[in-house]
């Protein structure tokens, strides 16, 4: 018999695994972006931050890399660069997830733009330091000003369609651990 806090658990990580497919396939697309419009969110982007805000027992790092890392590759930025910084975010968020779950929303939509605003810098530092090629700045910070209002959208709809939500003060792992 298969032990149902397990397979809830494994149910989160393939719904994670789909959903991550879906708007990587819908990202590949040829949707025309016309000169001059305001840039699409990073809804990948915003998808992980919750998820790993919200539970972060539902989102091993590996799946994390793998997801990023297949996106790095269709998308054809630097492998592993987008990666790299991703992992290191949202291991910060998940090590402060105690902090987090007594946070108000509000709190928490500040923290994630103060991730995402880090994230965009370290990502044109080192993309600097390599002397590659990089969008306009003020491009990158629009696209990120999106993805930091599209986050409540994001976390609205895990939390309408899939039931994801923080853990409750006293809530326990499949393993006894405390969350």
């Amino acid at each position: 018999m298969i032990d149902p806090v397990a397979a809830r658990v494994w149910m989160f990580r393939g719904a994670f695994a789909g959903i991550a497919a879906l708007i990587l396939f819908v990202r590949i697309l040829p949707i025309s972006n016309s000169a001059g419009a305001w840039p699409w969110p990073d809804v990948m982007l915003c998808l992980m931050l919750a998820w790993v805000t919200r539970r972060p027992d539902y989102l091993p790092v590996l799946l994390v890399a793998a997801v990023v890392l297949i996106e790095d590759l269709i998308l054809m930025r630097p492998p592993g660069l987008w990666c790299a910084i991703v992992l290191l975010a949202t291991e910060f968020l998940r090590a402060r997830s105690a902090l987090t779950r007594e946070l108000g929303f509000l709190a928490e939509w500040f923290l994630i733009g103060v991730v995402m605003l880090a994230m965009l810098l370290a990502l044109r530092v080192v993309e600097g330091l390599a002397f590659l090629d990089q969008p306009a700045f003020g491009y990158a910070l629009a696209q990120t000003a999106m993805s930091v209002l599209f986050y409540p959208a994001v976390a609205g709809v895990l939390h309408l369609t899939l039931g994801l939500r923080k853990p409750s003060t006293g809530e326990v792992d499949a393993f006894g651990r405390r969350l």
